[in-house]
């Protein structure tokens, strides 16, 4: 490899870099300021060198956010490689799902990136097995293995996206703190003609009080169940 060179204010520097670091910049890049602010030029100025120096690790940014994608699934796979060891696979299924959760909403392009059919994310896969070699443990058939994965897979990166989205606008212009608003919009709901609206009135104060995380633990639990009770029938 000949090290990119940069010449600023006429001072000419030799820099290298590792695909290593390339993926860190790129990830913290990722998680500092999202999807959109990531190019190679932006990327290149972390890094110290040229734009041409990260041509020389990969040749696009759709390779990049694979390849930052599969880097971070590496770093779950090591450090959940515990949970998939307990004796009930079901809450084995639970804890991995819960990390996978927590990692996708610290970092919300990392759930729309993950388990791309490209080739190049390999730990992706191996997280996909992981989860796979948990159903393989109950008396279930390859079709319904198959469908307890992926919904699990879609329910866990559904979620997680949407609460990663940023606040809708009526809240950024209404002014009012998180509490207040969902407080508008359960008023809102306790307005509502009780007859035609039943339910709604009885959960009001749910919603106006409810907590993301916990609506999404309640949402596996309930498919968890759903898996459970197939497997014992």
């Amino acid at each position: 490899m000949t090290p990119a060179q940069d010449t600023p204010r006429g001072t000419r520097r030799r820099v290298s870099h590792s695909m290593e670091s390339v993926l860190a910049e790129t990830i913290a890049l990722l998680d500092e300021s999202g999807e959109s602010a990531l190019t190679f030029r932006a990327l290149a100025a972390r890094l110290g060198g040229g734009v041409a120096s990260v041509y020389w690790y990969v040749t696009s940014k759709d390779e990049l956010l694979d390849r930052a994608t599969d880097e971070v699934m590496g770093r779950v796979l090591v450090d959940t490689e515990h949970l998939s060891t307990g004796p009930d696979p079901i809450a084995n299924l639970r804890a991995l799902s819960l990390a996978l959760f927590d990692q996708m909403v610290q970092r919300p392009w990392f759930g729309s990136y993950m388990l791309r059919n490209t080739g190049l994310q390999p730990n992706s896969m191996q997280m996909f097995e992981r989860l796979g070699q948990q159903v393989m443990r109950l008396d279930i058939t390859p079709k319904q293995r198959f469908h307890a994965v992926s919904s699990v897979v879609s329910y866990v990166v559904g979620v997680a996206t949407d609460m990663a989205q940023p606040p809708p606008p009526e809240f950024l212009e209404s002014g009012l703190e998180p509490a207040e608003f969902m407080k508008m919009y359960a008023d809102r709901w306790r307005a509502l003609d009780p007859d035609d609206f039943p339910f709604t009135h009885q959960i009001a104060e749910e919603f106006e009080h409810h907590d993301d995380g916990e609506v999404f633990r309640a949402g596996l639990d309930l498919l968890l169940a759903g898996l459970r009770a197939q497997a014992e029938s």
